[in-house]
Parts: C-alpha cells; sequence; structure tokens
C-alpha cells in the first residue's frame, strides 16, 4: 500500500486554478480574478486571468495577459479563448480583443490566423482571405496558415485553388494525414466521390486508427451508396468528443439471427439534430419485432411523436440514465440492422401526427380550396456549433429568394419557419399563412403539416417530418449536399415521395426557384 507521501497531490497553486475555472464556468469572472490575484505568475495563471478580463469586456487587459502567457514558438494564447467565446456566443468579440493583441504584437503572424479564422465563422471570407494572405506573407510555408486559407476559399466556393493548396500540403508531408483528410473531403462534397475515394485509400495507412479520418471516410462511402461498409465506418464517431458517454462495450450489436434480444431493454438515445431522429425512427419497428423493449432517451419536442411509433414503449426526456441492457444512439441504428432485411427500415410512413390534432388544423383549413404548401428556407443557426453554423449557411437561405413563387396562382403559402428566421416573412411580397407560433413542439408542427398537400424546404429536419409522415416534399439542396441525399439523384431512397432539386452553382438559389416553381405549376394542374 502507498504512504500518503507516495501520493502526488494537487498543489495550493493547482487547486487554486481549479477553483478559479469553476467560477469561470459559473459565470462569476470577478471572484475568478480575485482568487488569482496572490498566485505566482505562470502560463497557466496569465491565461486564465485573459480569459476572465475577456469575459468582463475588458480586453485591452486581457490581450496584455495572454501576450504574457504566449512562447514564440506554437500558437499563441488568444486562439484557446476562441471554443469559450463560441459557447458563450461571443464570437465576435474576438475581434475587439485580436485588435488590442495587435497593438501589443503588430508582426506577430498567428494574430492575423486567429483573426483570419474569425473572420472566416462569421461569413466574412473576404476580410479573412486578406489576413491570412498577409500572415503568409511573413511565414510562406506555414501549414496551419495554408489549412486555414484552404478552408477559406472552400467556403467561397473556390474548391480547385483549395485542393490545389491541400495537394501542395501532402506532397510535403507524405507522412501526415491531415492534409490528404481534408482534400478527400472536399471532394467528397462536391461530388468527386471516386477521386475522395483513391486519397482516403492513400491517406487511412497513414492513421489507421484516426477518428477524425475514420468518421471523414465513413461519409464519403455512405455517400456513394456503399451503406453497410459507410454504417459500421461510422462507429469511429464515437472517438471525438460530443458523442454518447454511454459504455461502448453495451453498445447494441449488429442484428443476427444468433442474438437473442427478447425481453432485453434497450435505450435509444438522441446523439445530434431533430432531422437524424426523424429519419432513423424508422428502425424502431424492426428493433421491437426482435423482441426487445424499447425505450427512447431524447428531447421533449419530439416526444408526442416517439410514443405513436410502432413498438416503442417507454419515451423518456431528461431525468436520469435508466436501466438497460444496450443501449444504441439513433445513428447507430442502421449500423445494427445493415445486415438484415431491414436495412433501410420501415417505408413511409412510419410516423404519425396526433388524430386529434389533425382534426383541429382541417377545421381550420378547411375553407383552403388551394394546393396547401408548406415553406421552409432556414435550419437552425446553432452559433454554439462552429462547423453546424457554417453547413447552415449553405443550406439556408433569405426569404425573399423565394419571391418568384408568388406569381403562380392556386397555392397557398404556409410559413413551417420556426426560430429567428420566420421574422423574415414579411419579406415575402405574397400572402404567407403562419400558424406556427401555434405549434409548441414537433408534434403540433406534424399535425399542421398533415394538414398540407406539399412541403418545400432547404435540408432541415423539416424534410424528414414530412417525408416520414408521407407527404410530398420538394427539397432545395446546397451544391454539396449532404451524404444521405447521395450523388447525382433528384430522388431519395428514404422517402419515396420527395424530389431534390440541388444548386447548379455554389451558393446561388436562382436556378433553384425557377425549378421549384416550374414544379409548383404542375403540382397545381394535377391537383
Amino acid at each position: 500500500m502507498s504512504s500518503v507521501s507516495d501520493i502526488a497531490l494537487p498543489s495550493p497553486v493547482d487547486h487554486r486554478l481549479k477553483e478559479a475555472d469553476q467560477s469561470l464556468r459559473a459565470g462569476d469572472a470577478e471572484t475568478a480574478l480575485d482568487m488569482l490575484l496572490p498566485l505566482p505568475e505562470s502560463d497557466a495563471v496569465h491565461l486564465t486571468r485573459g480569459r476572465a478580463f475577456f469575459r468582463l469586456a475588458r480586453y485591452r487587459d486581457a490581450a496584455a495577459e495572454l501576450e504574457k502567457a504566449t512562447r514564440p514558438f506554437g500558437g499563441h494564447a488568444v486562439a484557446a479563448l476562441i471554443d469559450e467565446a463560441v459557447a458563450l456566443r461571443r464570437r465576435g468579440d474576438l475581434l475587439l480583443l485580436l485588435a488590442e493583441s495587435r497593438k501589443i504584437a503588430p508582426h506577430d503572424p498567428r494574430l492575423l490566423d486567429a483573426q483570419g479564422n474569425i473572420l472566416m465563422h462569421l461569413g466574412r471570407f473576404d476580410e479573412s482571405e486578406v489576413c491570412l494572405r498577409e500572415s503568409l506573407k511573413r511565414r510562406p510555408n506555414d501549414k496551419g496558415t495554408l489549412n486555414l486559407l484552404a478552408m477559406n476559399l472552400t467556403e467561397q466556393g473556390r474548391f480547385d485553388e483549395a485542393l490545389a493548396i491541400l495537394d501542395n500540403l501532402r506532397q510535403r508531408a507524405p507522412d501526415e494525414w491531415g492534409p490528404g483528410c481534408n482534400m478527400a473531403a472536399i471532394l467528397n462534397n462536391i461530388g468527386r466521390l471516386e477521386e475522395a475515394a483513391n486519397i482516403y485509400r492513400e491517406t487511412i495507412p497513414l492513421a489507421p486508427n484516426e477518428a477524425a479520418l475514420r468518421l471523414n471516410h465513413s461519409i464519403a462511402m455512405l455517400k456513394s451508396g456503399r451503406m453497410a461498409q459507410g454504417w459500421a465506418e461510422h462507429e469511429w464517431r464515437f472517438g471525438i468528443p460530443g458523442h454518447t458517454n454511454l459504455p461502448q462495450n453495451r453498445l447494441l450489436p449488429n442484428i443476427t439471427p444468433s442474438l437473442n434480444l427478447e425481453g432485453r431493454r434497450i435505450l435509444v438515445t438522441q446523439e445530434e439534430g431533430l432531422g437524424d431522429t426523424l429519419m432513423y425512427l424508422r428502425y424502431i419497428p424492426a428493433l421491437a419485432r426482435t423482441g426487445a423493449i424499447v425505450h427512447i432517451w431524447g428531447t421533449s419536442t419530439l416526444a408526442g411523436l416517439c410514443r405513436r411509433v410502432e413498438g416503442v414503449t417507454i419515451v423518456q426526456h431528461g431525468g436520469e440514465t435508466p436501466e438497460y441492457d444496450y443501449h444504441c444512439p439513433f445513428i447507430s441504428l442502421p449500423r445494427a440492422f445493415s445486415a438484415t432485411p431491414d436495412a433501410m427500415g420501415a417505408p413511409v410512413p412510419y410516423l404519425h401526427a396526433d388524430p386529434v390534432k389533425v382534426s383541429q388544423w382541417k377545421k381550420i383549413l378547411r375553407t383552403d380550396r388551394n394546393l396547401r404548401v408548406g415553406l421552409v428556407w432556414a435550419g437552425g443557426a446553432r452559433p454554439e456549433n462552429t462547423g453546424a453554423q457554417m453547413v447552415d449557411r449553405q443550406r439556408s437561405m433569405p426569404l425573399s429568394v423565394l419571391a418568384p413563387l408568388t406569381d403562380l396562382e392556386g397555392i397557398s403559402f404556409y410559413s413551417l419557419q420556426k426560430d429567428e428566421p420566420a421574422l423574415q416573412r414579411l419579406d415575402f411580397p405574397g400572402p404567407l399563412v403562419d400558424f406556427m407560433p401555434q405549434c409548441l413542439d414537433m408534434d403540433d408542427t406534424a399535425a399542421l403539416v398533415s394538414c398540407l398537400d406539399l412541403v418545400v424546404s432547404v435540408d432541415t429536419s423539416m424534410v424528414h417530418l414530412a417525408g416520414g409522415l408521407g407527404k410530398p416534399v420538394i427539397m432545395m439542396d446546397r451544391f454539396n449536399n449532404c451524404w444521405r441525399w447521395l450523388h447525382g439523384r433528384d430522388d431519395s431512397p428514404w422517402y419515396p415521395k420527395m424530389k431534390i432539386v440541388r444548386q447548379t452553382r455554389f451558393r446561388d438559389w436562382s436556378d433553384v426557384v425557377t425549378r421549384v416553381k416550374s414544379l409548383l405549376e404542375e403540382a397545381v394542374r394535377v391537383s
């Protein structure tokens, strides 16, 4: 047995730093500063003070502390604040901090990199590019800056320029996996699937256990239609923070004839967005047919819909982790069933609206004899998640872009838009009925959608709701589309009544709206 002297105990300084960090996380920056006051100077102390001053909007003081925490080599300490600022939804305030930092160290290219990165997050791509190219004048071959520039060019749709930078990085460092992973991801996004597959084949042997690389590879396989392999590879996501924290040894195995689930409790958990959950609810009936007791642990807005899915025993939202035999995130259900006759889940409709609520909406809408069309023009911005926010910037559009649809006769448009973009409804030059304030959760929305004839939407949870209900959907899709809509197709194996209208030019919705208008004209003619 070890003696007390053998046990490594935290030092008083470490303990004080931890307490200061806890105060910061609780939003009490003043207390954190008081705790730090008596501590001897160190990089960790200066960094924590910088964080506290940033929270108090004392940007000059924050910049001074962060400069003291920065070493001549490696990244600048200001980069350590990016994730924290994003979580606080104060990404833009980092520009104020950087302005002060650049007064202290005007020739430090790392500050230009940080500024370019933040400007890119904010969608200010031209300004971001200026910063990054200025940084490269000072450090012409810096890998980090070149990667940031490649990301910036990708966000601008200048794919060939971005690919050239990454290809050069691959050649300079043939043993590194990062440039190949980024290059393959871009190629996959823009539909050059075979080229992407070739680069993954060359890159994966360099880092076969790198979760981010393997996850990106899974997305490429799924987009190319290699579903069984893609779902198996997709499990690498568990090696990345932000996914399930339940034990891997109790993850639901693949469904096989020898697997006995009779009477076993399967805890099915929500992992990512609402759209994913709505899409993968189709596997619940098959899971129940194994004899399992299906316990869904998800979000309250989907609770009503989940309860009416065939085979569900219990629906829980919030609370403590319940007892279970196996757990399975919704996104792992396709992997579990990939070698069974239920590889694509239940046919639509597998979602069902509340019949009482449907009856109420039918009464409200009974006098509308036009073709009833629901509209969704924007997804959820999720500003606390940089990756999701940047994707949303591409998949969403201003409502004003849909103005040409108001020329159509015989159609009544109904807004199905939630959150801040719903405020744009006054930008629509024609009538747009908005009942969404009365829809408090997705169950209410499902009942309203059930009383419409057609839904026109960007790629957001609404296409999964309408598709799962069996409603016709016209999806307005971005140029570099999500894997689940495959490549080069205008239909979907997931939703038989879906028509996909995809951008032919990056970030340009004009031809999409023209084609949607023609489809709606045809829908009026046959209605």
